[in-house]
């Protein structure tokens, strides 16, 4: 299938490692051009000798509103104009505490807007805008992450489903992917796996496939969202944990 994402143009926050990497990746293979940042320079410049002359990244704290807007116009002059953000930031703050709420407020829920209203105008420009945040299985149901993280995580599905039906009639389609345990080097999984090794044997039984998702196969479907083949796809949240939640969405 031809997604038709030769020639767009991307900016994915939180684009280093893990899914936003793969996406960066996924996107690159689909003969796209990809802004990326990361909140550390060296993170950046890591990724950039792997990624190439394809992608360009930059140091980005995404809870600096200014910095962040600043990164999306100086991507939207060099590539001359946005066709689509991917908003993947995280503070992984899961323990309940003021700071946590505060932090998850700040990262998790105001950098995905931030990334949106800098993008908006260029994206509106676009003959093809599309808009992807990344949720969580835990901003649908109660699990370990309830409290800062799944709030948060449920607040960007509510925000991105109005964005769908505000913009539509606009030309711009705004997607969630809500992704399961996803298991990658760096990741908060190993971490668990190797200091909380109860923890992770019971998230790896709750998954009937017996396994997590790797940050390539949660990839898939934010490529797929952000394409032309998707063009009438809007306002969705697409799972994509491995048959982890029970609940039926409607």
């Amino acid at each position: 299938m031809d997604l038709g994402l030769a020639g767009k143009r991307f900016a994915v926050t939180g684009g280093t490692r893990g899914i936003g990497r793969a996406v960066v990746e996924g996107l690159i293979a689909e003969g796209a051009t990809v802004a990326y940042c990361a909140r550390t320079p060296e993170a950046v410049t890591d990724a950039q000798k792997e990624l190439g002359s394809n992608a360009r990244g930059s140091a980005v704290d995404v809870g600096d509103t200014a910095a962040l807007t600043a990164w999306v116009d100086a991507t939207a002059e060099a590539f001359g104009g946005l066709d689509g953000v991917v908003a993947n930031v995280s503070a992984l703050a899961i323990p309940e505490s003021p700071e946590n709420w505060r932090t998850t407020f700040e990262v998790d829920l105001m950098g995905t807007i931030g990334l949106v209203d800098a993008a908006l105008p260029h994206l509106l420009a676009s003959e093809s805008g599309s808009i992807v945040t990344i949720s969580s299985v835990s901003g649908r149901e109660v699990d370990f992450a309830a409290g800062p993280y799944g709030t948060m995580k449920a607040a960007i599905i509510h925000y991105t489903q109005g964005l769908a039906y505000k913009l539509a009639a606009q030309g711009v389609r705004a997607n969630t992917v809500s992704p399961g345990n996803t298991y990658f080097p760096g990741g908060v999984w190993p971490t668990i796996e190797t200091e909380n090794p109860e923890l992770f044997a019971e998230a790896l039984a709750l998954n009937p496939t017996g396994r997590m998702a790797t940050p390539q196969e949660v990839a898939n479907g934010v490529v797929f969202l952000s394409s032309s083949a998707a063009s009438f796809i809007t306002g969705t949240n697409l799972v994509v944990d491995g048959a982890l939640t029970r609940g039926v969405q409607f």
